[in-house]
């Protein structure tokens, strides 16, 4: 049996620092096996230019989404408004979430929740994803999908402990995997510690990767099948496949 391809779950080939060798970058991607990308938004125009971007490069999936140290609502509003505007061209909403590293104001973390519990409400009426950025508030974040009543979620680098996830991972949301796993404890344990059956890949590519001084890309996404495979004792055939299927399932792709 071939060994299956590879999805990257969360990457940014939207960000300048690819503007000037983006075909290549693709490129060493299909070379790695990376089949498809899902390129995700900070911003407004980070989401026009992933539509650009899948229309030119087949490997590509956009998504749209409005990063949560953004506490803006009319710029939340315009999201909503260009992924439903957008809607048959966008694979998930994205990036979107709660940073309580950046914003550590109750009033800024109340307006945080706020947006994301529309973000979670335009999810469940379009049926996409939410691609979910959770940075020291993994178990706020979990305890709030859950609340809200999210559906299909992935929750992406996350870096809170094994317990915060155990109710997420019952609720049937997925976990993605940067690279940075091969020099992160944390990241690592938490692998060990949930299912298979709930793991995606991903690069978080400019960030994220095996050398933090080195600018990450998607044909990394090789690296954390391979740290999967070794920290869940399988196969790198027994991990890729794994890893292929659950994201078929989040994205039906």
């Amino acid at each position: 049996m071939s060994t299956p391809l590879i999805i990257d779950t969360h990457t940014h080939l939207c960000d300048e620092s690819f503007d000037t060798d983006r075909d290549a970058v693709i490129r060493r991607a299909a070379e790695a096996g990376v089949e498809r990308m899902i390129t995700v938004s900070e911003t407004i125009s980070d989401a026009r230019r992933n539509l650009e971007l899948a229309a030119r490069h087949p490997e590509l999936l956009a998504a749209a989404g409005l990063y949560p140290a953004y506490t803006d609502l009319a710029a939340a509003q315009e999201m909503r408004d260009f992924i439903l505007h957008n809607r048959d061209r966008i694979a998930a909403i994205g990036e979107v979430g709660l940073d309580y590293r950046v914003i550590e104001d109750p009033d800024g973390r109340q307006i945080q929740r706020k947006i994301l519990a529309d973000f979670v409400a335009l999810s469940l009426e379009l049926d996409l994803p939410l691609n979910v950025h959770s940075r020291s508030a993994g178990r706020y974040a979990v305890d709030f999908l859950i609340e809200t009543g999210a559906r299909k979620v992935q929750l992406h680098a996350f870096d809170g402990k094994a317990g915060a996830a155990r109710p997420a991972v019952e609720a049937g949301f997925f976990f993605s995997v940067p690279p940075s796993v091969q020099r992160s404890r944390q990241k690592q344990k938490l692998v060990r510690q949930l299912p298979l059956s709930c793991l995606l890949v991903e690069t978080d590519s400019p960030v994220l990767g095996p050398d933090p001084q080195q600018r990450n890309e998607p044909a990394n996404a090789a690296v954390v099948l391979e740290m999967i495979a070794r920290l869940k004792g399988v196969s790198p055939e027994a991990a890729a496949r794994a890893a292929y299927e659950n994201t078929r399932r989040l994205y039906g792709i």
